[in-house]
């Protein structure tokens, strides 16, 4: 199922790449950069998270938290982290739940069952979706330029 624009949030609490819990009622008063992406060490997730890496200080100025959410384990994304110099969590989606909630996961990715689609969504500081992109090919990134301009309009 989509989300739409001005919808409530689907409410989510997911374990970081340090085993930690990470929970959107944790970030009330904070805007909200959620990236699902396929798979890590995949040459574009590497690309776009390494892309936000460089540019985290336009997302921190925006008063967002940025996160990236796939359906590795926490130990892949623990490494991916490392191995990829990533200052914002990833958060590990494995039982698929929060994927499926906001609409964004493969039926089928070259062969396997229930994989992260590539999607971008902003949620304001009182939980509401202010941006939604469900992107159906792995291939495409979404639109920064979009989404720095929604965050600069909630800033």
């Amino acid at each position: 199922m989509a989300l739409d624009i001005g919808q409530k949030a689907p409410s989510f609490t997911l374990l970081d790449s340090d085993k930690n819990e990470v929970s959107l009622e944790q970030q009330k008063g904070k805007n909200v950069l959620l990236l699902f992406f396929p798979l890590a060490f995949t040459g574009t997730c590497t690309a776009e998270l390494c892309a936000m890496r460089d540019d985290i200080a336009s997302y921190n100025a925006a008063n967002a938290n940025v996160y990236g959410v796939s359906v590795d384990s926490m130990f892949v994304l623990a490494k991916f982290k490392e191995e990829q110099n990533l200052n914002f969590p990833l958060l590990s989606d494995f039982n698929k739940e929060v994927s499926k909630a906001y609409g964004s996961l493969y039926e089928t990715f070259f062969g396997m069952n229930g994989v992260s689609k590539r999607s971008a969504f902003v949620i304001d500081k009182d939980g509401i979706v202010r941006y939604a992109e469900v992107l159906e090919k792995a291939a495409e990134i979404p639109n920064f330029i979009k989404i720095k301009e929604v965050l600069a309009e909630l800033k």
